[in-house]
């Protein structure tokens, strides 16, 4: 019983009417060129038929050869070929293209597809229709003498035969139909689908987008994490100074922090939800004493010297140059405290230096992070072209940058 339900599963499939009739649909242009206007059905012989197959193809080429005829025939596939939940097995839509054709590759697979498409269509239209005829005159044979002489040729004594030969006929209807309308849902994706540069293009673009996500987040993270050092260390030095003046100045210095923060953060949402220019109103090196003056502001002794152009540095160094000074400020806070710091920016010929210098206490501040920022500094300037190195030197932690400029 299971088995017969599945042969008989087909039947009661929206998608195998609706690939029928894509393929009586790609078999029409055959049968209006050749059929109808040339040369006409005069003489319905095998050659005529061989007419019907090959004639249209120079017009299929034409076809082809329209770069919206691709978009055309996607669209009737996704229509037809895979009407929603009824195919769920099969190949999935979203495969093939929707753009028009951008190579003759591109051109090649359309001509190719429209041909099968005509083919196959021609095939399932002649066999749909005869296969109907001699389904129908093997259940009722009164209805086949217009014509012939019997639908299947037995002796007389043997017709009574006719009306259980009727489901052969129509399974066999039913298998011819469901396969071709199954392999042109196979050919669909291949034919109609993406070329290799279409995909190798798609995925690049894709593959654009997640990095630039991955940079917004760790903008983020640094702006959200330096913000909230320099409130933590703010508010702990001004409990532990217990002065008026001292706790508005770290009042103060809390506030700008994160109103900056918040700008950072309305900046990087708005370019999620907006086509924006990811670059704009991002900060860079000439921005640096704002960074400086924050870390002053949380405590720390900041002596900082900036040499050279900061204009001629590029703009992907120098916004770079500048997430990662803030990274090392914030690192110094985080897991030093207050404590003297030296920050050193110079422009060179071809190389931009950048170097943080801090003495170590003798007990590192309590730090909540992992640890993982140095380890990202390091990759920023390795997707740069620079190296980045870090570690004890003398009594002090030293992080050292080099980035090119060129």
């Amino acid at each position: 019983m299971r088995s017969l339900r599945r042969l008989l599963r087909p039947l009661s499939r929206a998608v195998t009417y609706t690939r029928w009739l894509h393929l009586f649909m790609g078999a029409v242009a055959a049968v209006v060129v050749v059929g109808v206007a040339f040369p006409g059905l005069t003489d319905p012989s095998a050659g005529m038929w061989l007419l019907l197959l090959f004639v249209p193809l120079p017009l299929l080429a034409l076809a082809a050869s329209v770069p919206g005829t691709r978009v055309a025939e996607a669209m009737q596939a996704r229509l037809l070929l895979y009407p929603g939940p009824q195919a769920p097995h099969e190949h999935p839509a979203p495969e093939i293209a929707g753009s028009p054709s951008k190579s003759w590759g591109d051109r090649w697979r359309v001509f190719v597809w429209l041909t099968l498409r005509l083919w196959l269509g021609f095939g399932a239209t002649v066999v749909t229709l005869n296969g109907l005829v001699l389904t129908l005159g093997l259940l009722m044979p009164s209805l086949w003498p217009p014509f012939g002489p019997g639908p299947v040729l037995l002796p007389g004594r043997w017709g009574w035969w006719y009306p259980l030969l009727a489901p052969v006929s129509g399974a066999a209807l039913v298998a011819v139909i469901w396969g071709a309308g199954t392999l042109m849902a196979g050919l669909a994706p291949r034919l109609l689908g993406p070329s290799p540069a279409e995909r190798l293009a798609e995925l690049e673009a894709r593959t654009e987008r997640l990095l630039e996500r991955t940079r917004l987040a760790r903008e983020l993270h640094d702006t959200i994490g330096h913000a909230l050092t320099i409130a933590v260390v703010q508010a702990g030095a001004a409990r532990a100074a217990g002065t008026p003046e001292f706790t508005d100045r770290a009042l103060a210095a809390i506030e700008d922090t994160g109103r900056e923060a918040l700008a950072e953060l309305d900046r990087v949402l708005r370019l999620l939800r907006e086509d924006a220019d990811p670059t704009a109103q991002r900060p860079t090196l000439a921005h640096a004493g704002r960074l400086v003056e924050s870390a002053r502001g949380a405590g720390a002794e900041v002596s900082a010297h900036i040499g050279g152009d900061l204009g001629a540095v590029p703009g992907p160094v120098s916004r770079e140059g500048y997430r990662m000074l803030q990274e090392c400020l914030t690192n110094v806070l985080r897991h030093a405290g207050p404590v003297p710091v030296s920050v050193r920016v110079e422009v060179l010929d071809s190389w931009l230096e950048l170097e943080v210098r801090n003495k170590q206490p003798a007990e590192p501040a309590a730090s909540p992070g992992g640890g993982s920022g140095l380890r990202g500094l390091r990759e920023r300037a390795a997707l740069l072209g620079g190296a980045a190195a870090y570690g004890p030197d003398d009594g002090v932690w030293r992080v050292h940058v080099s980035l090119p400029l060129q």
